[in-house]
């Protein structure tokens, strides 16, 4: 049936969009806006007809949510930091196919999933910042996954992953590339040292940190990196508290997976925090190590249809 063709991790700072427009910014953040046009022209070389973005800006508190309305377009100020995006027009076609089909077989496999196909949800700039240098053209229909998961079991999320692949590979027709969107560590300079932070990592414990994990990654040391993830995601401050990278290894086969990462965009600071875009290469997996789901085997656990 489907294929998933590329699966990454990538970087969406907002210091990305300030590098477009006149400024002491402008063209700052170059290498990291050709790492994603890099990324969107694979995905036209692979076929890709939908990318399916894990956002770490679309906070949820009780299930998984899946934006996939026919179409998303309008004009989107950040709420977060309204002085680096502001008013960026975005539009690009959605796919509610697929993103029902995604959460049907999320469901499936125990892990409490809702789609949105007819929403004036827009998406964050997890989802909008990638899309503007990968998918300018709307060449790409867009799926987005809420990543910023407060009280959600990594597990879970990675159990979400494979379930997004195995829909992919047996239900649908068509190409699609995973995209966990969020940086490694995730630790914002202190208010008012923004601009001294600008282009650092807030501390050389995180920094360490962080390049120990790539280091794992390119030797595909998979193992050693899901084992560490909870505490990865706790003492490095993970954005998203590392959800989007749970996703994404539950797609590519969590601890078994035997690919090594290609960094396109080298490790990088911005405000404090550690950023990459680098690409996973798809290896056949049986799935066998991805974890079990966690919150539906709960005593008390009632699905959002007997609830709402």
């Amino acid at each position: 049936m489907g294929k998933v063709a590329l699966a990454a991790k990538i970087t969406h700072v907002p210091s990305m969009y300030l590098s477009e427009l006149d400024g002491p910014r402008k063209g700052t953040r170059q290498d990291a806006i050709d790492g994603h046009v890099e990324i969107g022209r694979r995905c036209r070389e692979l076929g890709v007809d939908t990318i399916v973005v894990f956002d770490t800006h679309w906070l949820v508190n009780a299930s998984y949510h899946i934006n996939c309305a026919p179409k998303f377009g309008g004009t989107y100020t950040s709420n977060e930091l309204p002085h680096f995006i502001s008013n960026l027009a975005y539009a690009f076609p959605g796919n509610p196919e697929l993103g029902q089909l995604l959460a049907r077989v999320c469901n499936e496999h125990g892990v409490e999933a809702l789609a949105h196909p007819a929403t004036t949800l827009g998406p964050e700039y997890g989802t909008l910042v990638p899309m503007r240098y990968m998918n300018a053209d709307q060449h790409f229909k867009v799926v987005s996954v809420s990543a910023l998961c407060t009280v959600h079991y990594l597990n879970d999320s990675a159990r979400l992953g494979w379930a997004m692949r195995k829909a992919v590979e047996e239900h649908y027709d068509g190409t699609v590339a995973f995209l966990a969107s969020g940086s490694l560590s995730h630790r914002f300079a202190q208010n008012g040292l923004a601009p001294e932070y600008a282009f650092k990592i807030w501390s050389p414990f995180l920094e360490t940190l962080d390049h120990s994990v790539v280091d794992l990654w390119e030797r595909g040391d998979w193992k050693t990196f899901c084992e560490m993830l909870p505490e990865y995601a706790s003492k490095g401050h993970g954005e998203g508290f590392m959800h989007d990278t749970a996703m994404l290894l539950g797609v590519l086969g969590w601890s078994a997976y035997d690919g090594q990462a290609e960094v396109v965009t080298p490790y990088f600071g911005a405000s404090g925090t550690g950023q990459i875009n680098a690409v996973f290469p798809v290896t056949p997996q049986d799935g066998h190590a991805v974890p079990k789901a966690v919150a539906s085997s709960a005593d008390g656990f009632s699905t959002v249809a007997t609830r709402l």
